[in-house]
C-alpha cells in the first residue's frame, strides 16, 4: 500500500478522473440495452438541447452515461495534452462537463467552442493552455449552438456551417468577457462563466428574435428515483472520501481547514489544503446533495445528477458543507413563502446550484447565506426566459446577479457595524480614562 501511494503521489487527481471515466463507461454498459445505446447517442446528437432537456428521459441511461464519458474524456484529454496541472479548478472544469453531458452537452455542440477559444489564444500569441479553463467552462452555450441548426431557414448544409461559425464565435468572445464579469461579483459567485455566458446568450437571442427566430424553453424530465442511480452516486462519493483519506495518509485536519475558509474565488483547496482533504470534502458535499434530494422527495433525473456532479467538482474550488448549507436551506425555506415547491424541477436545480453563492455565507455568515439562497431561488425561476433556455448555466447567471446585488449591501452593513463598534469602544475607553 505504501509503495502504491508513493507511485501515484502527485497524480492522484489524474487517476481519480480516469477512474471516473471508467465508471461512467461501466454504467453505460450495465444500464444500456443492445442497440439502444447507439440509437440513444444519435438521438442526443440530433435533438434540441434547450433547458431542460434530460438525456435520461430523451435517450435512456446507457446513452446518457456514454455521452457523459465521452465529453468528460475529451475534457481530460485536453487537460493532459495541454499539460495542465490537476488542481481544484481543474476538477471543477472537468466535472461540470461530466455533469452537463447528462443534459445539454455532447461532442457536436462543444467542439466549436474549443476551436473558437483556440483561435482566440492564437490571435493573442498564446497557447490554448492559457485559456483552457474558459474553453471548458464556456461550453455552457452548447444548446444555443444546437438550436441555430433548427432556427435558421437556409437549408441543412448552410445551417450547419452557420451553426459551427457561431460556436467558434462564442468560444472566441467568452475569454475576454469572462475576465470582466469576474470583477462585477468580486469572486462571490463561483459560476462566473455562467454569468458571462448568460449575458452573451441574451445578446445573441435578442438579435435572433429581431429577425423573427424565436426559441422556447422545454421540459423533458425523468421523474423518480432509480435505486441504481442513487446507490451508484452514494457509493462513488463514499469511495471518494476513502480515497481522500488514503491520499492524505489518514490525516483529516486539512478537511477542517477547508471548512474554515470563506470559499471566495479563487479558493483552490487542492493547492491550499492538499489532495486528500479536497477529495474528502468533495465526497461529503456529494453525499449531502444526494441526501437533500432524497429528503425533499426529488427526482434523480439527468439534470439533478448532473447538478450534483457539478457541485461535487466545485467542492475542490470553493464549496464545503459549512458555506453550502445556508444557501441550500435558504432555497428550501423560500418554497414556504413563494408559489414554488421543493420538488419542482427548477427548484431542485436551484437548490443544488445555490452552492455557487457559498462564498457569501462563508464571508458574511449564515443569515446572509440563507437570504442569498432565497434570492437565488426566485431569480433563477425567471432568468431562463430571457434567452429561451439556451444558457445551460442559468443558475450561474442568476447567482451572478444575486452576488452583484447582495455583496455591496453586505459590505456596507459590515463596514457600518465596524465603525459603530469602533465608536462604542473608543467611548468606553474615554470614560475609563476620565
Amino acid at each position: 500500500m505504501q509503495k502504491m501511494l508513493e507511485r501515484i503521489e502527485g497524480k492522484e487527481l489524474k487517476y481519480f478522473s480516469l477512474f471516473s471515466i471508467l465508471l461512467l463507461l461501466a454504467a453505460a454498459v450495465v444500464s444500456g440495452r443492445e442497440g439502444g445505446v447507439f440509437n440513444g447517442i444519435v438521438r442526443i446528437l440530433m435533438s434540441r438541447d434547450a433547458l431542460i432537456t434530460d438525456y435520461f428521459e430523451l435517450a435512456g441511461y446507457g446513452a446518457s452515461f456514454l455521452n457523459a464519458a465521452l465529453v468528460f474524456g475529451l475534457a481530460v484529454f485536453l487537460v493532459l495534452v495541454e499539460k495542465i496541472p490537476f488542481t481544484g479548478l481543474t476538477m471543477a472544469a472537468l466535472f461540470i462537463n461530466a455533469g452537463y453531458a447528462l443534459w445539454g452537452k455532447n461532442l457536436l455542440n462543444i467542439i466549436p467552442v474549443f476551436i473558437g477559444t483556440a483561435i482566440y489564444a492564437r490571435s493573442h500569441g498564446a497557447k490554448l493552455s492559457r485559456y483552457i479553463y474558459t474553453a471548458l467552462f464556456g461550453t455552457c452555450l452548447a444548446p444555443l449552438i444546437t438550436e441555430l441548426a433548427f432556427l435558421f431557414p437556409f437549408g441543412q448544409f448552410r445551417n450547419l456551417v452557420i451553426t459551427i461559425a457561431m460556436g467558434v464565435f462564442i468560444g472566441f468572445v467568452l475569454p475576454p468577457l469572462s475576465v470582466h464579469t469576474a470583477s462585477m461579483h468580486m469572486g462571490y459567485s463561483l459560476f462566473n462563466v455562467g454569468f458571462s455566458g448568460g449575458i452573451l446568450a441574451f445578446i445573441i437571442v435578442s438579435v435572433l428574435r429581431s429577425f423573427g427566430m424565436e426559441s422556447e424553453a422545454v421540459l423533458i424530465w425523468k421523474a423518480g428515483r432509480n435505486p441504481w442511480v442513487v446507490g451508484g452516486l452514494l457509493g462513488y462519493f463514499v469511495l471518494t472520501v476513502l480515497f481522500g483519506l488514503l491520499a492524505g495518509r489518514g490525516q483529516y485536519k486539512g478537511l477542517f481547514r477547508i471548512m474554515g475558509r470563506p470559499g471566495r474565488a479563487v479558493s483552490d483547496f487542492v493547492l491550499m489544503d492538499g489532495v486528500g482533504a479536497t477529495l474528502m470534502n468533495m465526497g461529503f458535499v456529494g453525499i449531502a446533495c444526494v441526501v437533500y434530494i432524497m429528503l425533499i422527495g426529488g427526482d434523480f433525473s439527468g439534470p439533478v445528477v448532473g447538478a450534483i456532479l457539478t457541485v461535487f467538482g466545485f467542492s475542490a474550488f470553493g464549496i464545503h458543507i459549512r458555506n453550502f448549507l445556508p444557501p441550500l436551506i435558504g432555497v428550501y425555506l423560500s418554497t414556504f413563502l413563494t408559489i414554488y415547491k421543493p420538488d419542482t424541477p427548477s427548484v431542485q436545480l436551484a437548490a443544488l446550484f445555490s452552492a455557487g453563492l457559498a462564498p457569501i455565507a462563508g464571508q458574511f455568515g449564515i443569515a446572509a447565506g440563507l437570504v442569498s439562497g432565497f434570492f437565488h431561488a426566485v431569480v433563477a425561476m425567471c432568468t431562463s426566459q430571457i434567452y429561451g433556455g439556451l444558457n445551460l448555466y442559468n443558475n450561474g447567471f442568476s447567482a451572478g446577479w444575486v452576488a452583484i446585488f447582495m455583496v455591496p449591501v453586505l459590505e456596507s452593513l459590515r463596514q457600518n457595524y465596524k465603525r459603530e463598534r469602533g465608536k462604542g469602544g473608543n467611548g468606553s475607553r474615554g470614560k475609563e480614562n476620565s
